[in-house]
Formats: C-alpha cells, structure tokens, sequence
C-alpha cells in the first residue's frame, strides 16, 4: 500500500518511489491520474485499474496472482490507499489468503487539516465522508454528543449543506476548521464558528478539496 502526493508532487517520499520502480504491477485508482506522477518520477512499471467500481470483482484475481508471486503496489489518485479510497477489500482478502501486507507511511489529507484547526488532537473521530442521503442525519445525529475533535472529507458541491446540517445538529456557535486544496497553490483553511465559516463560504464559490475540523462538544 503506497501512499501518493494529495497536492504537491514534491511530497512523495523516496522509499514510494523505489517501491513503485520495483514491483511488477501497479494498481492504480486512475491510470491517467496515476500516469503523471509516474511520468514525474521516471516510473515506467506497468499499471492497472483498481477502482471502487471493479474493486470487488478484481480482488480474487489479484490475490490469485500475488499468491503466483506477483509482486504489486497499489496506489490511490491522492494520499493513502484504503483511507477514503480503495484498499480495505484488497488488504482484508490478502490478509484472509495468508499473504502478508506493507503499508508505507506517507500523505494524507485528515493530520494537516487537524493540525492547523487547533483543536485538541491527542484524540480524534476519523468520520470520512458522510453517507449522501440514507443514514446521513442519523451519523450526523449520532455524533452531537462526542467530546473528540471530529474530521470529515466534502466535496465542493455539498460543502454548505455540511455546514449547515452542522448547525443544526450541533449549533451555530460549534468551532470549525475548513481546510482545502491542502499542499496546492491554492490551500486555505478558515477557522471560525460554524455560522461564520458558512457565511464564508456561501459569499465565495467552494472549489477543490474539502476537510471539515469540527470541534468535540466540550460542555458535556
């Protein structure tokens, strides 16, 4: 399992790079996406599509074929496989095979985003992306009364119906951290109450990336 650049080519560590030369195989979330940061690094190994959508029924054949001695890496678009990404089917199947798995350190979008809320991180509640319409408002509900600090993944379309949701539940005054394009030109992160960032945010088009730092619920 190896980790890739959420933004920044330059974040791609060297022990990434000369795992990536030496395996037989790639499995790559999107070759395309994937091809560029081999192109940079002069990568010229063979890669494949393993994606969310074939994921399940190209497990059994890569197990069969590292069970041959195929020796494989996969990789995500950005940041680290298996955390919001393809990758738990793929090790949960090699670990049930026998087969033992590597899994480098490397990027990932929730530690800058919970570094730069300043908020308690000694612990913290990796919520992920919430589910898009069924058992959405129940989640949300269900974590009104947590004291950790709580990271969410967004996409740009559904960043202020997040907020808002978030009011909701857990009130207008709640701190939140909302960072974005984390490692790009274009980075940013805005700290404030949940009515200030979403007032933020619907005077300015949300693009890119999102993280959401929510604040634990400090007055229980």
């Amino acid at each position: 399992m190896v980790p890739t650049p959420i933004g920044n080519l330059s974040d791609m560590t060297f022990r990434a790079v000369e795992v990536l030369k030496a395996v037989d195989l790639i499995l790559a979330e999107d070759t395309r996406t994937s091809g560029v940061l081999l192109k940079h690094y002069q990568i010229d190994t063979q890669m494949n599509s393993f994606h969310a959508h074939n994921e399940h029924r190209q497990t059994e054949g890569v197990i069969q074929r590292l069970k041959e001695g195929v020796r494989m890496a996969l990789i995500s678009d950005a940041g680290t496989p298996g955390i919001s990404d393809p990758g738990y089917l793929l090790a949960k199947a090699a670990l049930d095979a026998g087969l033992q798995i590597e899994a480098l350190p490397g990027p990932t979008a929730l530690i800058p985003a919970v570094i730069k809320s300043g908020f308690p991180n000694n612990r913290f509640v990796f919520e992920g992306f919430l589910p898009l319409k069924k058992g959405r408002s129940t989640r949300i509900k269900s974590l009104k009364d947590e004291i950790r600090t709580m990271i969410f993944y967004e996409s740009p379309h559904r960043l202020l119906k997040t907020l808002i949701q978030f009011e909701e539940y857990f009130g207008s005054e709640r701190k939140v951290s909302v960072s974005r394009e984390l490692t790009k030109k274009f980075e940013e992160t805005i700290n404030g109450t949940l009515i200030e960032v979403r007032v933020h945010f619907e005077s300015r088009p949300a693009k890119g990336e999102f993280v959401i730092v929510l604040a634990g619920n400090i007055d229980l």
